[in-house]
């Protein structure tokens, strides 16, 4: 039980050391930052621990770490290393490889986690009190990243992953500050596990490819969906489910997957360099159905038992907007929130609350919509720090008054131009949310293909996401909510869409990219879906205004909206970070704040050969 003092102020959250670390402060309950670890390292998915994040935290607020009364770590080390330990033994002797490889990191430095975390604060403080640090269970910190925020005073909790200690997926139920686990699903039976095997045998990178395996679906037929629900997975009515453990090796190898698993669907586990042929397409589409399947029937369960209205879900799999998109258009929930960094960044915001509200016993603060703030919860840039990072790169810039920066880059939108578009605080979670983005014209077919192969460097069947007016959005989509932090798919539209020819019907495989489906081409998906941000004026003032007049000139409140960065990179931090990916891409504009600058008048060759950037090919 923690100690109780009511002059508590601050509490700092961290999760770090399996991937996408990050820190986050709360002041009296309130989220005041949080920041991955990733977009200040530009490591991607960095798992180190978040010491630059907790800088800045620090510095941002003005406070040093003897001001902070509690640490809370996202998990329990100990139990995760029980787990392990446990699964080994159970696997004995297949898991021995693996165990040979695993117990010297564990022994050296995860088991002793407490030691580290305390040697890296005592970096910042030598004076640090190791009793102010605590540790919350890894699923009980995703429960409380989404239930709190949500501002709902009751409601259901799910949380879905790969795994945290033991748990891979739990139920609870959230009452004004009380959050009551009901159900547990425990390793090595994970949904968000058999997702990764998949997207391992597709191709793919386990815990950053899942989206493509997302995107790749809707070009494939879930021709394997019932191979996939008779061999690898007994699932119940109320989606419990048990996984085959013998078609995975992830309990105890070092990969997904086994030979069964390979031998079951008749083809090898495809290399990442290799064409994607329509075979992988077809059993993209299949798991992704059956993560469907099983996403509806834990939610309709609960739905049926519990008979509360709201739903809020966090986890890994949380993530996926698709079946995010099935939940919400079953209707059997009233509202649904979903926590923007459902991965494990925002299990640091869930640790810190966690501890505000169940060990501290203070009670919730509502207020009107979430307590996110929009996501944006990050660095920010004042004038003077913008041109102190980017005029010694010889940038050449203007600087505009807000309302002719507006309307200049609204027209540069409407000519086609790829407009790096940086402003105020970033976003935390994997979504760009309007202030780290790259924004274009969504009326144009080409833009999309453009800004995959030319600007992003990243796979060509990837879809991009509408930004849309919060107001118009019944107008464009089959969706009657609000999305802000792009985490729905909904479809476009029946009178948006175009009507397709016969021969356009018999389009196979990554050759349907080339369909002009409806008025906003670049981001409509080959299943007439997109992926939702709507766009509020309380939260994001400038960018609805940046919409607006792109509507005012098109008659479209829509813009596409892909995260600031490219392949393999973080999402851009720093206005250096953003100029340095504006010359290093074909992206025509980039704003920050409001400066404003046209890659046409940069010296583009002198400064890459002074800061030896590199072009993408």
């Amino acid at each position: 039980m923690y100690i109780h003092y009511f002059n508590m102020s601050y509490i700092l959250g961290i999760s770090a050391y399996y991937h996408d670390s990050a820190a986050a402060l709360i002041k009296n309950g309130e989220i005041i930052s949080a920041v991955q670890e990733e977009r200040f390292t530009r490591k991607k998915n960095d798992s180190s621990f978040p010491i630059n994040s907790i800088k800045y935290i620090l510095r941002d607020s003005n406070i040093t770490i003897s001001e902070i009364d509690y640490i809370v770590f996202y998990d329990k080390p100990f139990l995760k290393f029980e787990r392990l330990l446990e699964t080994y033994l159970s696997f004995v002797p297949r898991g021995l490889l693996s165990f040979i490889v695993s117990m010297p990191l564990w022994l050296k430095e995860k088991l002793f986690l407490k030691r580290n975390i305390v040697s890296e604060l005592k970096l910042l403080d030598s004076n640090f009190n190791e009793k102010k640090l605590l540790f919350s269970e890894h699923h009980f910190s995703h429960a409380a990243s989404a239930f709190y925020p949500s501002n709902f005073k009751e409601a259901i909790v799910l949380v879905v992953d790969g795994v945290g200690e033991w748990v891979t997926s739990t139920i609870a139920i959230g009452k004004e500050s009380n959050i009551n686990v009901v159900k547990e699903i425990h390793f090595p039976h994970s949904l968000g596990l058999l997702y990764s095997a998949f997207t391992y045998y597709c191709g793919f990178k386990v815990n950053s490819g899942e989206y493509k395996l997302m995107g790749l679906a809707p070009y494939g037929k879930p021709a394997y969906e019932d191979i996939i629900l008779n061999n690898l997975i007994d699932l119940k009515d109320d989606g419990s489910f048990k996984l085959n453990q013998k078609y995975f090796s992830y309990a105890t190898d070092l990969k997904m997957i086994n030979n069964n698993f390979c031998k079951l669907f008749s083809m090898p586990t495809r290399k990442p360099d290799e064409e994607l042929t329509q075979f992988y397409m077809d059993i993209a589409a299949s798991i992704q159905s059956v993560t469907e399947t099983i996403m509806l029937k834990i939610t309709r369960h609960l739905a049926d038992t519990y008979k509360i209205e709201n739903l809020c879900l966090a986890g890994g799999v949380a993530l996926n907007c698709v079946a995010n998109g099935k939940i919400f258009k079953d209707k059997r929930f009233k509202n649904i929130w979903i926590q923007p960094a459902a991965g494990d960044s925002g299990g640091a915001i869930g640790a810190a609350l966690a501890a505000w509200h169940i060990e501290l016993k203070n009670p919730r603060v509502y207020t009107k919509g979430d307590s996110m703030k929009g996501s944006y919860l990050g660095p920010s840039f004042s004038d003077k720090q913008i041109e102190t990072e980017i005029s010694p790169l010889n940038a050449i810039y203007e600087i505009f008054e807000e309302k002719d920066l507006i309307q200049k880059v609204a027209k540069d939108l409407l000519n086609g131009k790829a407009v790096g578009w940086f402003q105020g605080k970033m976003e935390f979670g994997p979504r760009a949310l309007g202030n780290r983005s790259i924004l274009a014209n969504p009326l144009m077919p080409e833009i999309q293909s453009r800004l995959n192969l030319q600007i992003k460097n990243r796979e060509s069947f990837r879809p991009f996401a509408p930004s849309i007016l919060s107001e118009n959005v019944q107008e464009w989509f089959d969706f009657d909510d609000s999305s802000p932090y792009m985490l729905f798919v909904a479809n476009v539209n029946e009178n948006k869409l175009k009507k397709i020819s016969q021969d356009e019907k018999k389009i196979e495989g990554l050759n349907k990219l080339k369909i002009v489906r409806s008025e906003i081409p670049a981001v409509t998906h080959i299943d007439n879906s997109a992926r939702l941000q709507t766009v509020h004026k309380e939260t994001n003032h400038k960018y609805h205004s940046l919409i607006s007049a792109f509507n005012d000139l098109t008659g479209c409140p829509i813009l596409v909206n892909t995260s600031f960065n490219v392949r393999g990179e973080p999402i851009v931090c720093t206005p250096r970070d953003a100029f340095e990916c504006f010359i290093s891409t074909d992206m025509d504009i980039l704003v920050i704040n409001n400066f404003y600058l046209q890659k046409n008048k940069q010296q583009v060759k002198t400064i890459l050969n002074q800061k030896n950037f590199a072009l993408e090919d």
